[in-house]
């Protein structure tokens, strides 16, 4: 049995890394907040925005604008894997690219070229294959990065490098759960309407020129909500994470009590016994 003063370090050591655990708790619990506010903000404009541009494009050809355009031999995917920067989260960052390699293992017909947001992914992927390119250190996510990622995929499509964008993140549910999703955002597909329910629009100049406009944004609020999902899901799984390592230094702490006293119990025992065995010996 370990002596008094090496459990004590224990505890002492236990103690510290339990104090640390609950910080980043409460610290994820105020960054995951804002990241809910931010998404619960977000997903009805998306919905809208998909509903008019499925009614849109419903009265044009598929090729009115090159980002409606599908290809008819799909040989090259360009995969856009979105992770976080950090760890200590729990399995989601490991769940995310479980998805991701899932998906280029069931397109072995054809080229896949990863892109990575986030260094967890980055590094896992750079392990295993080319990444063409990597956003990392990005923080909080903004329009802007949502924007400049978006020109990228769209780049690559408009200049046929790639014939077809998926997009693998975490999409959050509840602070316990966090579902890897797979998107394909390009060729973009707006949802299918009931033509019953459709709403009739009347557009000046055209609806191509209104497809123009809408498009590009559309892909890049698409990413812009990837990104916030995926935030989300990270707070949400790092709060998870930690409460769950705060409570396990909290049993671990009391069996280390326990194993103390047995030992300063034992020692005192020892004690009375060569005291009582001493006594004798007079």
């Amino acid at each position: 049995m370990a002596s008094q003063k090496e459990i004590r370090t224990r505890i002492s050591s236990v103690q510290k890394t339990q104090k640390i655990t609950r910080a980043m708790k409460v610290v994820s619990a105020a960054k995951l907040s804002r990241a809910t506010h931010a998404i619960t903000a977000a997903r009805p404009y998306a919905v809208k925005l998909r509903e008019v541009l499925a009614s849109v494009s419903a009265g044009v050809d598929a090729d009115a604008h090159p980002l409606l355009t599908p290809r008819d031999d799909v040989r090259r995917l360009d995969v856009l894997l979105v992770t976080s920067d950090r760890g200590l989260c729990g399995a989601f960052n490991a769940n995310v690219i479980k998805a991701a390699e899932q998906i280029i293992a069931a397109r072995s017909d054809v080229e896949c070229t990863v892109l990575a947001v986030g260094r967890r992914g980055a590094e896992h992927m750079a392990r295993r294959r080319p990444v063409l390119e990597r956003w990392t250190n990005l923080g909080t996510p903004t329009p802007a990065t949502a924007a400049e990622i978006a020109a990228r995929l769209m780049q690559r499509y408009l200049d046929d490098e790639t014939d077809q964008v998926a997009m693998v993140y975490g999409e959050f549910r509840s602070a316990m759960t966090q579902i890897p999703r797979v998107e394909y955002v390009l060729p973009f597909s707006a949802p299918g309407e009931d033509p019953a329910e459709a709403v009739s629009y009347e557009i000046e100049p055209s609806p191509e020129a209104l497809l123009a406009l809408l498009l590009p944004r559309a892909v890049e609020f698409g990413v812009f909500r990837a990104l916030l999902e995926n935030a989300a899901s990270e707070h949400g799984a790092r709060m998870s994470s930690m409460e769950s390592a705060t409570n396990n230094c909290s049993e671990l702490i009391d069996a280390l009590t326990l194993d103390m006293n047995k030992a300063r119990q034992s020692a005192i025992t020892q004690e009375l016994g060569e005291i009582v065995g001493g006594a004798e010996a007079l």
